[in-house]
């Protein structure tokens, strides 16, 4: 079995406890013994992510303000070091949900090409111009515009 290495909640790109110490057993669906214990998140928790993920994405903000060509570079390394950790991650998959490794190699390969799809699509969406009536010109700015939850 691999060994796990990570517990935590990822907030604010670190790995941090629950706020309320909770955890939470995963069990080996093979063996139907405990895994690990896992931090538990809460609404608190999750106040704690949106707040932090509003922040970084404010107007100004690093995240923001970094040209798209970079944005999708970012998107591409977390590819990169999900193939780097491929045979890792598909155990870990594996050991979590009980499927054959070979479906959990699947799963990951469709990760993997859905982060690669997108980061090509970061310095690719762009605004249009509209035809309308008179003489007026229509444009139109394709941006996010915040964080669900």
């Amino acid at each position: 079995a691999p060994q796990i290495k990570y517990t935590k909640l990822f907030i604010n790109n670190e790995f941090v406890d629950s706020i309320s110490g909770k955890t939470f057993a995963t069990i080996n669906p093979a063996t139907e013994e405990i895994s690990c214990q896992v931090a538990e998140g809460d609404k608190a928790d999750v106040n704690v992510a949106v707040k932090a993920a509003r922040e970084a994405f404010k107007l100004g903000s690093v995240w923001r303000t970094m040209d798209a060509s970079k944005r999708g570079q970012m998107l591409n390394k977390m590819a990169d070091l999900m193939e780097r950790d491929y045979d890792y991650l598909a155990a870990l998959e594996t050991l979590d949900n009980g499927k054959p490794v070979a479906c959990s190699k699947g799963d990951l390969d469709h990760s993997i090409s859905i982060w690669r799809y997108f980061s090509g699509w970061a310095d690719k969406i762009h605004g249009d111009t509209l035809p309308i009536d008179g003489s007026f010109m229509s444009l139109t700015r394709k941006e996010p515009v915040g964080v669900c939850g």
